[in-house]
């Protein structure tokens, strides 16, 4: 699975410049992040908070309390997070556009 480092790079390889999102306009758009662990398990919820005050939510868990991280568990949570912010940001782009045409 490619990163998205490497799926950036090869679209400005290929001069692809019509409006479009990228990794830096999704990271500027999170102003605050907020995680919880519930108690007695390894349910981690993310939440960020956009720059308009919308907030997108991820989750992660460890199927085996042993294998419980919580830094791992924030890290996948706040990805899942983030990862919602791309179709939010498209449809917005997207709405943008249409209204141009």
């Amino acid at each position: 699975m490619r990163n998205e480092s490497e799926v950036e790079a090869e679209i400005q390889a290929k001069n692809l410049n019509a409006p479009r999102l990228t990794p830096a306009l999704i990271d500027e758009q999170i102003v605050n992040e907020a995680f919880h662990v519930f108690p007695g398990t390894t349910l981690t919820v993310c939440a960020l908070t956009l720059r308009n005050g919308f907030q997108v939510v991820g989750e992660s868990a460890a199927v085996s309390p042993a294998n419980f991280d919580a830094g791992l568990g924030r890290k996948i949570a706040r990805d899942n997070a983030r990862n919602k912010i791309w179709a939010l940001e498209g449809y917005l782009l997207r709405s943008k556009l249409a209204a141009t045409i």
